[in-house]
């Protein structure tokens, strides 16, 4: 069948719609879209698909004269799930459990045959659980039978301890949508140092309405998390300005694309890590490294120590969070100066 004129025009004229619609660079953004979908599905399978308890610290009260037998049988466990360790006394046990040195301790009863098993569900039911399993295992072999205490346990708000680490989810989120959208509403690099002040301040503000925000949710509306308002606050603040300031960095150094960035290292790689379904002894060995340099890792960890252990252990993930913070301060105001003195450079011949 022969081919008109109008046609041919017809069809080229498709063609030409399909470029102006769908242009290279928005080809290349679909693409990066892509590979954040898959990254995103391989980071949470493999974090998530099978949970293991891999040294987990365990402190063992014992008579002197088994204490050091009892702990290298529970040290050579197939799979190596404990990192068992001598502790002098049931009260030395509880109070590294509340410092956070140890996630759980067994108290040997030399008298009988029943043992009591010290877990903080606090800092994680999951783990709890999981240590559980393995020294019940671990005693029925042994003939002896074990009985759970949770000296820590988890609020009646808090199911299964993942308020803290949904409530830093939620932070991080409003951190790096609050910097996209400063982006977005007039360039994603800023013109320059004053521009650059300016979003950052903003930013500043927005995290310390978001940090109240969050809360006065998970505090006095819901129930869900003990501890200070005050400190969760500035928790907050500080977990969404790191994350908005990162962002800005990241759109500061690679435009709009900084954005896909942002998500990568927040979203996809540091939500599975961040030991909130699953604290870092049952996540794999990369997860569980990178976990707690990551926002989301040391948000959750912080968040879960001023609500359920004083304030403890809190001060590697608030330097964690300093550092990407003061990062993210450094990199934009840097590139926006060095971008406002090469456009400068490149009007003045003109």
């Amino acid at each position: 069948m022969a081919t008109t004129d109008d046609d041919t025009r017809t069809r080229m004229t498709f063609l030409e719609e399909v470029k102006s619609a769908v242009t290279p660079r928005a080809a290349l953004m679909v693409v990066g879209v892509l590979g954040l979908m898959v990254a995103f599905i391989t980071s949470y399978a493999g974090a998530f698909h099978h949970p293991k308890p891999t040294d987990v610290p365990l402190g063992v009260v014992a008579p002197a004269q088994t204490g050091g037998r009892l702990v290298a049988q529970l040290d050579r466990l197939p799979g190596s799930p404990l990192d068992p360790r001598a502790v002098a006394s049931e009260r030395q046990a509880r109070r590294q459990i509340r410092d956070r040195t140890i996630d759980a301790a067994l108290i040997v009863d030399p008298r009988g045959t029943t043992d009591r098993l010290l877990v903080a569900s606090g800092g994680g039911a999951s783990l709890s659980q999981a240590v559980e399993l393995v020294v019940r295992a671990a005693e029925k072999s042994q003939r002896r039978t074990v009985r759970t205490v949770d000296i820590v346990p988890a609020a009646g708000g808090d199911a299964r301890s993942l308020t803290s680490f949904y409530l830093v989810v939620g932070w991080c989120v409003g951190g790096y949508l609050c910097a996209a959208i400063l982006a977005i509403s007039h360039g994603a690099r800023p013109a320059n140092g004053a521009r650059a002040v300016i979003r950052l301040a903003a930013l500043a503000l927005y995290a310390v309405v978001a940090g109240l925000a969050g809360a006065i949710v998970v505090g006095p509306v819901l129930g869900a998390l003990p501890g200070g308002i005050c400190a969760l606050w500035g928790l907050g603040a500080l977990i969404v300005f790191a994350v908005g300031a990162t962002t800005l960095a990241f759109q500061a150094l690679l435009g709009i694309i900084g954005i896909g960035l942002a998500i990568l290292v927040i979203v996809v790689f540091g939500n599975p890590s961040a030991g909130g379904a699953y604290p870092y002894p049952l996540l794999p060995p990369f997860w569980r490294s990178i976990g707690p340099a990551l926002p989301p890792g040391a948000g959750t960890w912080a968040a879960r120590s001023v609500a359920y252990f004083p304030g403890r252990a809190m001060t590697a993930p608030l330097l964690v969070l300093a550092a990407w913070a003061v990062g993210g301060i450094v990199v934009t105001l840097v590139l926006a100066t060095l971008r406002a003195k090469d456009d400068g450079g490149a009007r003045a011949p003109a």
